[in-house]
């Protein structure tokens, strides 16, 4: 009953998917492997409105990074005031922390549409179109078969344990290090999840993964670089002294010296000459 009320859900989003496919196999002809990855192309490109807005909340988040930390240590032995300072500096400064999963959120619906979508892939879409090729670079033999079926299967599954690895550094770096430390664990872990996977799951799985990549090092290029402070040489004027204020005590005047006496000069007296 369960899965009925799964696929029941999901079905709104299973027909685009399929309709996708068999347009960009049927017109275009490409082969099923490569509209999945036209198909993830596409599907990021409809979430580049909500990416920007992960990007610039990520942004945000980092040049905020020293008060938010200053907060949690202030308050690090009451959770609830913890919460309700960093909420009120999130309204303050408007932070929004969701916006950095909605991608996210977004794409996984998809991903498991897609995953029913190959499921039935060989029984409702390929009849109509005899002959089709299932490869994909002569490596993935079949792109509905579980990528642990074949020896590049495995090519393909540390393809995506190294683009998973490359995409968590760009994109985590508002994160602390134990939150790092376990993103960075996590696509190992799922290895052994995305074994039974059907390869053409993995192919959308990759590109997404590649595009994340991509979108981390054009943001990077992007960002403002923070122009290092001025070198001093010899030639560099001193700075200028900060006025005291008003309250400030002031310095002693120097002492006056009493004035000088004049030198006296002895003068010689004159022998008088021998007559």
């Amino acid at each position: 009953m369960m899965m009925l009320g799964i696929l029941a859900v999901l079905e709104p989003i299973e027909r685009p998917l399929t309709a996708i496919l068999e347009w960009l196999h049927g017109s275009l002809g490409l082969s099923w492997a490569w509209s999945i990855v036209a198909l993830t192309i596409l599907v990021r490109m409809a979430l580049v409105p909500l990416t920007v807005r992960q990007i610039h909340s990520m942004q945000s988040m980092q040049a905020h990074m020293p008060e938010m930390k200053a907060i949690q240590q202030r308050y690090k032995n009451d959770r609830q005031k913890k919460n309700e300072e960093l909420m009120k500096f999130y309204r303050e400064n408007k932070i929004n922390p969701a916006s950095s999963c909605l991608p996210i959120l977004f794409q996984i619906p998809i991903f498991i549409s897609l995953f029913f979508v190959l499921k039935g892939f060989e029984k409702d879409v390929l009849p109509d179109y005899p002959g089709s090729d299932l490869h994909w670079l002569g490596l993935v033999p079949n792109i509905t078969d579980p990528a642990n079926s074949h020896w590049s299967g495995y090519l393909l599954l540390a393809l995506y344990a190294i683009s998973q690895t490359a995409s968590t550094l760009l994109m985590s770096q508002t994160m602390d290090k134990t939150q790092r430390t376990l993103m960075l664990i996590l696509p190992i872990a799922f290895l052994f999840v995305v074994l039974n996977f059907p390869s053409g799951l993995v192919i959308y799985w990759v590109t997404t993964n590649l595009w994340t990549v991509g979108q981390g090092l054009v943001t990077r290029g992007l960002r403002p670089k923070k122009e290092p402070p001025p070198k001093r040489t010899s030639r560099t004027p001193p700075k200028e002294r900060e006025e005291e204020p008003d309250d400030a005590q002031p310095l002693e005047a120097p002492r006056q010296q009493a004035p000088a006496q004049p030198r006296r000069v002895k003068r010689k007296k004159k022998r008088k000459a021998k007559r």
